[in-house]
């Protein structure tokens, strides 16, 4: 019996896990089957709306402008020791649009409004609030849940978009000013290298990661303990599932639109 231990442990977590999956695909699935059925909360859709889209510019633009300017520098350094420097603005442009971009904007999502939905959720729930919503016959799932996954799912290609632009900007800001790039070559270069499919896989996999991060913080939030220690538990592992999530869908998807 000592020696089926391990087994038993290992099955009991695998058990665990897929349970955990069950429940999060069946939250998702209610979430979504409320989209074509009324009544619409229209203001709580815009405030989503703005929540996650126009507030979060400021740190995506940021992230996404110092990343550029620091894969450029990294590929001029590389490509040094094989004389390949004039790579630089391909591969930034490749590197930005196709995997760093969408990334680093669906983390900085995770970070920022999955830990937002979470934590305001959750203490809606510690005090009853959600319970209130119920009592005056209005479905939490309809009302909160929603309109913050549907907001992410259609904003977060349009950061994803504007994080790879102001990351293409980054590095062509660091090839002309710091490495010597003439500016119209650096832009021609980027310009013929791109193709459609990078841009459109890009914008896909930032809907993606905004339904990912939105239905991990609301799926937290609505099933958090009680207390103050509740909320911050739900607010951590929304922030966890959601980043590993978004990494693991990133492989799924590139395999999806790149592989031979």
């Amino acid at each position: 019996m000592t020696a089926l231990k391990p087994l038993a442990a290992l099955g009991h977590a695998i058990l665990q896990l897929l349970a955990a999956i069950g429940r999060v695909a069946i939250f998702a699935a209610t979430s979504a089957s409320h989209v074509v059925r009324p009544p619409f909360y229209i203001k709580e859709f815009a405030y989503s709306l703005m929540a996650i889209g126009y507030f979060s510019l400021p740190v995506v633009g940021m992230t996404a402008f110092f990343t550029g300017g620091a894969l450029a520098l990294q590929i001029y350094s590389g490509g040094a020791r094989f004389s390949a420097e004039a790579v630089v603005p391909q591969i930034v442009a490749i590197g930005m649009v196709r995997e760093l971009g969408p990334v680093l904007v669906g983390l900085m999502i995770a970070a920022r409004v999955t830990s937002s939905i979470a934590a305001e959720i959750a203490t809606m729930k510690v005090t009853e609030q959600i319970d209130a919503l119920v009592t005056l016959s209005t479905n939490p799932a309809k009302y909160l849940t929603l309109p913050r996954v549907l907001a992410a799912t259609l904003v977060v290609p349009l950061l994803v978009g504007i994080g790879d632009i102001i990351g293409v900007a980054g590095g062509f800001a660091v090839g002309v000013g710091q490495l010597g790039f003439n500016p119209a070559t650096y832009l021609r270069n980027t310009v013929e290298f791109l193709e459609f499919s990078d841009i459109s896989s890009s914008l896909m996999k930032g809907a993606v990661f905004g339904f990912i991060a939105a239905m991990m913080g609301c799926y937290y939030g609505m099933n958090s303990g009680r207390g103050a220690q509740g909320v911050g538990k739900a607010t951590k592992s929304s922030v966890e599932a959601a980043a590993v999530l978004i990494l693991a869908a990133n492989f799924l998807l590139t395999n999806l639109f790149f592989s031979a």
